[in-house]
C-alpha cells in the first residue's frame, strides 16, 4: 500500500483488453513476418509455412530452431514476456515480448504453440473465446491428439527439435481472397528476409510456403552492372554506429522490362524511393523519406539503405509490428545531408537524358525553352524539313499550319506521357511512328529539290534521318 494513500486492486476487462490487443494494426503479411522473428532468434535454417482454405481456413508455421522445454514455452505465451529495454543478443530480432501473441491475435482466435526440445514435446494454446468467457488468462494445454492428421505436427514429431505455430479461427481476413493474401505473403517475406536468404553456408534460410521455396528479393539490384552503389558511410549517434549505402537503380533503358516490373515491386518506383531501414538484417521499414524530402519521379531510382543493431530501437521509434519508425533529431540531420547527396545524382538518369533534347550536333524536331520561372517543350519552326514545306506554301495555308503546329506543342499531353513513363516506359515505341517506307517517300521529295550539300548537311543532322544517311543525295 502506498504510504500516502489506500489503492484498490482493479483487474482489466479481459475481453475488452482482447478486442483491443486485436486492432494494434497488423496485417496477414506483417503478422506472419513477425512470427518469422522468433524461428530466426531460435537459429531456424528451414521455415515451413502451409496455409489451408478447406474446409477451414488454418495456418501453420514450423520451424527447425532450437525449440523450447516446458518452462520455455509457458514463459513464451505469456504477454510482455520480456522487459523492452533488456539486453538482448545480437540476432534477437524481438523487443517487447508480445509478437508472438499480437501477431496471431490479430489474425487468429485460437494460437497454439507445440515446441520440441531435448525430445520432449510441449504444447500450450490461448483460446480467446475461452479467455473472455472465464474472463481469465487460462492457458490451456491440448495433447498430442489434437493435431491429429496434421503433416505439420508430424513433421515436428520426427524432427531432433523445433516449433509449430498454428492459427486457427482466422477471422480477420476481410474480403480477401486466400489465395491473394498467400501472394502478397510471399512477396512480403521474400522481401523482408531476403538478407538471410543469401547468406551462403549452412546458415542461409530457407523459407518455403505450401511446399514451394521462396527467393529472396534484394531491393537494391545489386547484382546488376548498371545499378549505382555510392560510397557507405558510417555514423556515430550516442556511441553507436549505423551504416548508411545509398544505390541507384538502373534506367529502365537498361534493363528488360520483366526486370523493371519486378523491381517497382506492387507499390511502383516512386512510392518505392527513399530509405530501407534495417535491424540485425531484418527489413524493417521501406519506402519512406520520413518527412525529409519529398517523393519525387526524378529520385524515384533511389533506394538507401540504413543498418542499425536491435540496441538502437530508442533512436527510431520502432512500434511493436516493426512497421513504422521515426529517427530522433540528431540522427535526421545526418540523413537530410545525406538525401540532398544521392538525390542529385539519382536525378541524372533523368536530367541528363533531358538535356540531350539540347545536343547541337543534332538537329530535333522539339527544343526545351527555359522562361524566366518555367521550362516548355515547343516544336523547332526553323527545322529544315518544316522550313522547306513552308516555303512551297501560300500565306494562308502557310499561317494556318503554324497555328496547327502551335496547337500541338501548346496540348502536349505531359500528364499522360508522365504516367506511361513512370508505368510502362518499355511499351512506349514512339520512332515506331514513322515507317521506314515513310522515310523513302520523304528521300524522293527531297532528292527532287536539287538541294545544295550544305542544305542536306543540316537535313541529315535531323532526327528522321538519323539511321538514314545513306538515303540522302540520291544515295540508296
Amino acid at each position: 500500500m502506498h504510504d500516502k494513500y489506500e489503492a484498490t486492486i482493479v483487474n482489466p476487462n479481459v475481453a475488452n483488453l482482447i478486442t483491443s490487443l486485436r486492432d494494434i494494426g497488423y496485417n496477414f503479411e506483417i503478422a506472419i513476418a513477425d512470427i518469422l522473428d522468433n524461428s530466426i532468434s531460435a537459429d531456424a535454417r528451414n521455415i515451413e509455412i502451409f496455409a489451408t482454405s478447406y474446409p477451414e481456413h488454418k495456418v501453420f508455421i514450423l520451424d527447425d530452431g532450437i525449440g523450447m522445454d516446458e518452462q520455455e514455452l509457458v514463459e513464451a505465451m505469456r504477454l510482455a514476456t520480456q522487459h523492452p529495454l533488456i539486453e538482448r543478443t545480437e540476432k534477437d530480432l524481438g523487443r517487447f515480448g508480445l509478437g508472438l501473441k499480437t501477431a496471431s491475435f490479430s489474425q487468429c482466435k485460437k494460437l497454439t504453440v507445440a515446441s520440441k526440445k531435448s525430445n520432449q514435446l510441449n504444447l500450450r494454446q490461448w483460446d480467446l473465446d475461452f479467455i473472455s468467457k472465464n474472463n481469465q488468462w487460462l492457458l490451456l494445454t491440448p495433447n498430442s491428439s489434437y493435431f491429429e492428421n496434421s503433416p505439420a505436427f508430424d513433421l515436428l514429431s520426427k524432427s531432433e527439435s523445433g516449433t509449430l505455430v498454428v492459427w486457427e479461427e482466422l477471422d480477420r481476413i476481410g474480403g480477401y481472397e486466400f489465395s491473394t493474401l498467400i501472394d502478397r505473403l510471399r512477396s512480403h517475406l521474400s522481401l523482408v528476409f531476403h538478407r538471410f536468404m543469401e547468406i551462403s553456408g549452412n546458415k542461409k534460410l530457407k523459407i518455403s510456403i505450401n511446399n514451394h521455396p521462396l527467393e529472396a528479393f534484394n531491393p537494391f539490384n545489386i547484382s546488376h552492372q548498371a545499378t549505382q552503389q555510392i560510397n557507405e558511410e558510417k555514423i556515430k549517434v550516442f556511441d553507436e554506429f549505423i551504416t548508411i549505402q545509398p544505390y541507384i537503380l538502373p534506367h529502365h533503358s537498361k534493363i528488360s522490362q520483366n526486370e523493371f516490373e519486378r523491381y517497382a515491386t506492387e507499390d511502383g518506383y516512386t512510392k518505392s524511393q527513399g530509405f530501407y531501414l534495417y535491424r540485425g538484417n531484418r527489413l524493417l521499414i521501406y519506402g519512406t523519406w520520413w518527412g525529409l524530402h519529398k517523393m519525387s519521379d526524378a529520385h524515384k531510382l533511389v533506394r538507401i539503405r540504413i543498418d542499425i543493431s536491435n540496441t538502437q530501437d530508442a533512436y527510431w521509434g520502432i512500434d511493436i509490428k516493426k512497421s513504422t519508425a521515426k529517427p530522433v533529431g540528431i540522427i535526421r540531420d545526418d540523413l537530410k545531408r545525406i538525401i540532398a547527396q544521392v538525390t542529385e545524382k539519382g536525378s541524372r538518369p533523368f536530367t541528363g537524358r533531358g538535356k540531350r533534347i539540347e545536343d547541337k550536333t543534332k538537329k530535333n524536331f522539339w527544343l526545351l525553352k527555359p522562361n524566366v520561372d518555367s521550362i516548355s517543350f515547343v516544336l523547332d519552326l526553323e527545322h529544315p524539313i518544316l522550313q522547306n514545306i513552308l516555303i512551297s506554301l501560300n500565306e494562308d495555308v502557310r499561317q494556318l499550319l503554324i497555328i496547327y503546329l502551335k496547337g500541338v506543342q501548346a496540348y502536349l499531353p505531359l500528364d499522360a506521357i508522365q504516367a506511361q513513363l513512370n508505368q510502362n516506359p518499355h511499351s512506349i515505341k514512339q520512332d515506331e511512328l514513322v515507317a521506314e517506307n515513310d522515310i523513302y517517300k520523304l528521300v524522293e521529295i527531297i532528292n527532287g529539290m536539287n538541294l545544295d550539300q550544305d542544305a542536306i548537311s543540316l537535313l541529315l543532322k535531323t532526327e528522321v534521318f538519323k539511321m538514314h544517311k545513306n538515303l540522302l543525295g540520291g544515295k540508296k
